[in-house]
């Protein structure tokens, strides 16, 4: 699926929705190593951009986009709706990201 055929909003501009698939998410848990503790800790010392959580983050909201467009391509979608992200720390260092839309098929107008 083109990453262009997922959107923040319930409607994409130029396409009507033919039929709604339900919901869809990809879901990683990642934790932060020992190393990138340090360096993270190390980057507060100096204040600015925390390079090293926003590169974990980051990989983290991919990983979780690209499970939920899997997700949506195996229920017979060519579109997803309603994106949004949550995240939640399970314990110290450790945090489940979800990335989650409702499929649609679509088609131009």
């Amino acid at each position: 699926m083109d990453h262009s055929m997922t959107t923040t909003t319930f409607e994409l501009e130029g396409y009507k929705i033919s039929r709604q698939l339900g919901v869809v998410r990809g879901i990683t848990v990642r934790s932060r190593s020992v190393f990138g503790t340090i360096g993270g800790s190390l980057q507060t010392l100096f204040g600015g951009n925390i390079t090293l959580f926003t590169e974990l983050c980051e990989k983290s909201r991919e990983e979780a986009f690209e499970m939920m467009v899997e997700h949506a391509e195996k229920v017979g979608a060519n579109a997803i709706v309603g994106v949004r992200y949550d995240a939640t720390e399970l314990m110290n260092g450790v945090t489940e990201v979800l990335c989650y839309g409702t499929a649609v098929v679509v088609s131009h107008t």
